[in-house]
């Protein structure tokens, strides 16, 4: 089993706070086997951080938070940069063209761009995989939505810490049955459901800092666009 980060963002991401290189070391350091970086619609740090996992005995995965209309859909194995804005079928179908797989994250969170509330049963079940544990909500019940949902529709189920700063890189992780310690293998075994779950929710008081840290970035950047 290998343990796997799918959820996190570095200072490429409108709200993120730290460079790859923090966020790989971070990954080596709490004992993982494979970290994706994946920035709100940007896909640069990621194959940066893909790059470097290897010299930290890490396999890198590429990917990225894609923003469709519908919300957000983390996209994995892939090259070129989907387009935010999409519907979310086409989203789901311009990942996969590209030979990656698609995972709906917080689907359940309407205020952190979850899907659900846009979507019918019959599209997030059509979803490769759906993350039914995200750190950092602030109680369990969106995570208990997207499992129930998970089992009852039979879609793999993932977590993700959805860490904005390093320090929460591995705060939830996915245990992944791969026949290969690689990027593809461990994508293929998602798909096909051989994964489990651990997570430990982000304290409050981490979270409350790393969303006024995102706003605080935000509004800095959008003040020199401006300008």
């Amino acid at each position: 089993m290998l343990s796997v980060e799918l959820h996190t963002h570095s200072e490429l991401s409108h709200d993120g706070r730290d460079p790859v290189e923090l966020l790989v070391e971070q990954a080596a350091a709490v004992g993982l086997d494979a970290l994706a970086v994946t920035d709100h619609d940007e896909i640069d740090a990621s194959k940066e951080a893909a790059e470097l996992a290897a010299d930290h005995g890490l396999v890198g995965i590429v990917g990225m938070e894609v923003t469709s209309a519908a919300g957000h859909v983390l996209a994995f194995g892939i090259d070129e940069l989907i387009p935010a804005g999409l519907p979310f079928d086409e989203t789901l179908d311009r990942i996969r063209e590209q030979g990656g797989i698609a995972v709906v994250p917080h689907p359940f969170q309407k205020t952190r761009h979850g899907v659900a509330p846009h979507v019918s049963d019959a599209q997030l079940a059509s979803a490769d995989a759906i993350e039914v544990y995200n750190s950092r909500l602030f109680t369990g019940r969106s995570n208990r939505q997207a499992e129930a949902f998970a089992v009852e529709h039979g879609v793999p189920m993932t977590a993700g810490s959805d860490a904005h700063i390093s320090e929460m890189v591995g705060q939830a992780v996915t245990e992944v049955d791969a026949d290969e310690r690689t990027s593809e293998a461990i994508l293929d075994a998602i798909a096909a459901g051989k994964t489990s779950v651990l997570g430990h929710r982000t304290p409050w008081r981490v979270s409350l800092r790393q969303f006024a840290g995102g706003a605080k970035r935000r509004a800095i950047r959008t003040l020199g666009r401006l300008r």
